[in-house]
C-alpha cells in the first residue's frame, strides 16, 4: 500500500514536522521537469482544442480561399445593408411582426437587385502616362489614361477608378467600338515636393448605391517626380579647388606638385627632386619637399531628424537649399556625397539626385545625436575636402561644433543653419563658419561671402 503524505512526513533535526515535496508527475506547468502525458492530463481542454484545429484548420482555409472572391465584391455598405436586413428578417420572424419582416427584405432585396449589376466582361487594354514625368514645385503636370478595345464586340459602360497620391480620380467610360480607343486626361496636385504615384487603373462594376463592386485591375502605377525647388549658384559657390592639381593641404611629402620648401638630403630620398642649384650655393645637398593635393570631395551631412525643424516649411527650404548646392556641384563635375538619416542619395547625375531628393520625408531620428549621425553615415565615404551640414533651426551652434571635430584639419567644414524668414547672416563658432538662411535666394550671397 501507498503512504499518503501525512504518513511520509518525517520529523525535522529539531523537532519540528517537514512537510514532503510534492512527487514529480504533479509538478507545476512551467516545471521543465513535467512529463508529456502529465501534461496534457492537466490541460484535458488544451489537448481537445489543438485536436479539433488539426482537422478543421486546413478545411477552413480551403473555405475560406474559395469563398474570399464572393465576399470580396460586398462592400462596407453592402455589409452593413445585409446585416440589417437579416437581423429585421429574423427578429421579425420570431417576434411575429410582419412589418419588420417587410423592413428587413427590402435591403436583402436590394443586395439581390444588385447582383445583376456585376455580370459581364471587358476587355480593355489601358496605360497611363504622365506628361512630363518629372517637374518642380509648381509646375503643371497632366495625366493620360488611354483605354483601348482589342476585343471582338463593344464594351459596355463602366467606371474606371485611377488613385493619384492620396486622391482618386473617377472616369463614366461610355462604349467603347471594336478596335476602338478613348483617352481621359487628369491633372496632378504639385504644390508640395513629392513622389506621386499614379494607378493602378481599375475598372469597376457594381450598383448605383454601392453596394456590390466587382474590381478588375489593369495597370501598375506610375510615378511622378515633383522636385524641390532650387536656385543657380555661381560655378565656385561650392567652395572647392576646380584645377587639375586638387585641393592643397597642410601635410608635408616627398612627392607632389605644390611645391613648399628645401631641406638637407637624407639618404633614401629621390635623387629627381635634388634642387640642384641650391646644393651649388650650399655646399650640401638640398631636395625639394611639397604641399600634399588631393582630389577635391564634397560630402553634404542634412538631418531629417524633425527635432530640429520648426515646420515642415523649414525643412522644405532645407531640402531645397542642398538640392541647389548639390546640383551646381554636380553639373561642375566634382565628386560630391550626399546623406540623411535614412538615405544615402544618388549623385552620378542631377536627375538621380533629384529623383531621391523627392523621397525625403521628415521623421523621428534614428541616431541619439547628430554627431552619431554624421559619424555614421560618413564612415565610409571617400575622405572628403569639404563637408556642408544642413540643419534646421532647432540644431545648436555647439552640435555643429562636434561634427566638425569629425574630420581633420584639412578638411573645411561649413554648416547652413535654416531658419524660415530669418536674416541671412554668417556666424563664426570656434573657427567654423555657420550660415543662417531664412530664404532660398539668399543663398548665393550667403555662400559666396563665406567660401
Amino acid at each position: 500500500m501507498s503512504e499518503t503524505l501525512e504518513q511520509r512526513a518525517t520529523a525535522a533535526p529539531d523537532g519540528s514536522e517537514q512537510i514532503p515535496t510534492a512527487p514529480s508527475d504533479v509538478r507545476a506547468e512551467g516545471d521543465p521537469g513535467v512529463s508529456p502525458v502529465a501534461a496534457e492530463r492537466q490541460h484535458p481542454v488544451r489537448a481537445a482544442w489543438q485536436g479539433v484545429t488539426a482537422v478543421v484548420g486546413p478545411w477552413a482555409r480551403f473555405v475560406w480561399a474559395a469563398v474570399r472572391p464572393v465576399t470580396d465584391v460586398v462592400s462596407a455598405l453592402g455589409w452593413v445593408v445585409l446585416g440589417i436586413g437579416v437581423l429585421a428578417t429574423v427578429a421579425g420572424f420570431i417576434l411575429g411582426w410582419s412589418e419588420l419582416v417587410f423592413l428587413g427584405f427590402v435591403p436583402l432585396a436590394a443586395i439581390l437587385i444588385s447582383v445583376a449589376f456585376l455580370f459581364g466582361r471587358s476587355t480593355f487594354r489601358i496605360s497611363i502616362h504622365l506628361n512630363p514625368s518629372r517637374v518642380t514645385v509648381g509646375e503643371r503636370a497632366i495625366g493620360q489614361v488611354l483605354i483601348a478595345n482589342p476585343g471582338n464586340r463593344a464594351t459596355t459602360p463602366t467606371r474606371l477608378e485611377v488613385p493619384v497620391g492620396f486622391g482618386l480620380a473617377e472616369f463614366a467610360l461610355p462604349a467603347i467600338p471594336k478596335d476602338g480607343e478613348h483617352e481621359e486626361l487628369f491633372a496632378v496636385p504639385t504644390n508640395r515636393r513629392a513622389v506621386i504615384p499614379a494607378g493602378p487603373a481599375v475598372s469597376v462594376r457594381g450598383d448605383q448605391l454601392g453596394l456590390l463592386r466587382r474590381e478588375v485591375r489593369w495597370t501598375e502605377p506610375v510615378e511622378l517626380f515633383v522636385h524641390p525647388e532650387t536656385t543657380r549658384l555661381h560655378p565656385t559657390a561650392a567652395g572647392l579647388i576646380r584645377d587639375l592639381e586638387g585641393l592643397v593641404t597642410k601635410t608635408i611629402t616627398n612627392n607632389d606638385i605644390s611645391f613648399h620648401a628645401l631641406r638637407g638630403y637624407v639618404a633614401g630620398d629621390d635623387r629627381r627632386y635634388i634642387h640642384w642649384k641650391s646644393s651649388a650655393k650650399t655646399g650640401q645637398l638640398m631636395v625639394r619637399q611639397f604641399e600634399e593635393t588631393r582630389r577635391s570631395q564634397l560630402t553634404m551631412v542634412m538631418t531629417t531628424d524633425s527635432r530640429y525643424y520648426g515646420d515642415e516649411d523649414e525643412f522644405e527650404l532645407a531640402v531645397s537649399l542642398t538640392a541647389s548646392i548639390a546640383t551646381q556641384v554636380i553639373i561642375d563635375q566634382v565628386p560630391i556625397a550626399v546623406v540623411t538619416d535614412r538615405l544615402a542619395l544618388r549623385t552620378h547625375t542631377v536627375t538621380s539626385f533629384l529623383d531621391d531628393s523627392c523621397r525625403l520625408q521628415l521623421a523621428e531620428g534614428t541616431f541619439d545625436t547628430p554627431r552619431t549621425f554624421a559619424r555614421e553615415t560618413t564612415k565610409r565615404l571617400p575622405a572628403p575636402s569639404v563637408v556642408i551640414i544642413v540643419a534646421g533651426s532647432g540644431l545648436e551652434a555647439q552640435e555643429y561644433r562636434g561634427i566638425q571635430r569629425l574630420f581633420g584639419p584639412d578638411v573645411n567644414v561649413f554648416g547652413i543653419r535654416v531658419e524660415r524668414g530669418a536674416r541671412a547672416s554668417i556666424k563664426d563658432v570656434a573657427g567654423m563658419s555657420v550660415m543662417t538662411v531664412g530664404a532660398l535666394g539668399d543663398l548665393a550671397k550667403v555662400m559666396s561671402r563665406a567660401l
